[in-house]
């Protein structure tokens, strides 16, 4: 009986942490790491497209990346600070990222940040870089969720569902002590609520739905001036709330809902609400207001306006010699007739 029920269900990996000898391999950190990679590589994609200048999003990326980081990091530990300063808690591991726990809402705010100082110090508009980067960010996302599935973190209740969830109790080989991150599962001993709402795959695919929703509407519609970023969130977000509500992990509430479903609300109504009032800005950016400081296109142009100065005096210069020479003036003549 249980290995038909097994067989209805989703296995989870038996581990999330593999050993180089002495260096700890963290499926949760490859995750990110391949997230943070495709989003750069859609991004210069679809900023090269725009007009924007080749390698503008992967210089972009180099201030935006690590302010993400810490920014995620920062919103995780400060809405949930009793798993961290608590007694019997280790404040220290507020800095164990590679153990899990990155607040999207961190990431992006304090990502922005850094973009944003990037952009200026390239000359370009942020809410331009924002539209170009929009379906990457949340296909990293996805991405992401990956590497709580080997965590086997951030599921839902119990279901008796086709799709349901096994997790099971993982042990440190070297002691046999209990290790729900770092340990091995072995023997596939279920945790008693097993199997569980896979919550993280049910983000995983809305995530995706939504970038398909952002390309599609992107190109339809040209959006510009944020637009297509400010779809994204609010798409997002609503995916979110209902997910969030599913999740049994552990989380501060206010007024009954968990701090994220109210996170979530907020900017969705902060999202649309920016949607609606940058249309007014007009049409997408111009693809000349894109291109970096210093970019080769902006150098020939320079070039071209000079020389459309020089050739009037060039001209001038010449009719002055050919009224100053009679054979000029009747060569002059022959082409002309």
């Amino acid at each position: 009986m249980y290995s038909a029920a097994f067989l209805a269900t989703i296995p989870s990996p038996d581990q999330g942490v593999w050993h180089l000898g002495p260096i700890p391999i963290r499926a949760y950190a490859l995750c990110i790491i391949a997230g943070i990679i495709v989003a750069i590589w859609w991004g210069e994609r679809r900023w090269e497209a725009r007009g924007g200048t080749k390698g503008t999003v992967l210089d972009i990326a180099v201030f935006a990346v690590p302010f993400g980081l810490v920014g995620g990091r920062l919103y995780h530990v400060i809405t949930d600070p009793e798993l961290y300063f608590t007694e019997g808690k280790n404040p220290w591991n507020a800095f164990a990222i590679w153990d899990g726990g990155l607040g999207i809402w961190g990431a992006v705010a304090l990502g922005a940040v850094g973009a944003l100082i990037a952009c200026r110090r390239r000359g370009i508009p942020l809410p331009a870089m924002a539209d170009a980067i929009a379906p990457g960010i949340i296909v990293a996302q996805a991405i992401g969720r990956l590497g709580n599935y080997f965590n086997q973190e951030l599921y839902g209740a119990h279901t008796d569902l086709p799709w349901g969830l096994e997790i099971y109790q993982r042990f440190d080989p070297a002691t046999g002590a209990p290790d729900a991150l770092g340990g091995v599962a072995t023997g596939h001993i279920p945790l008693p609520e097993s199997p569980v709402h896979p919550t993280f795959l049910y983000e995983l695919i809305w995530n995706l739905l939504i970038a398909l929703l952002v390309v599609w509407a992107d190109r339809k519609f040209k959006l510009g001036h944020g637009r297509a970023f400010a779809l994204y969130v609010a798409g997002y977000t609503v995916g979110r709330c209902w997910i969030e509500l599913m999740r049994i992990d552990t989380a501060n509430h206010i007024l009954g809902l968990r701090v994220n479903v109210w996170t979530s609300i907020l900017l969705f109504i902060g999202a649309m609400a920016y949607f609606v009032v940058a249309a007014k800005r007009g049409p997408r950016e111009a693809p000349e207001t894109l291109r970096s400081k210093g970019d080769e296109r902006n150098a020939v142009e320079s070039a071209s306006d000079d020389a459309g100065e020089k050739p009037e005096a060039d001209e001038k210069a010449a009719e002055d010699t050919v009224d100053a020479s009679p054979a000029s003036a009747e060569n002059g003549k022959s082409e002309k007739s």
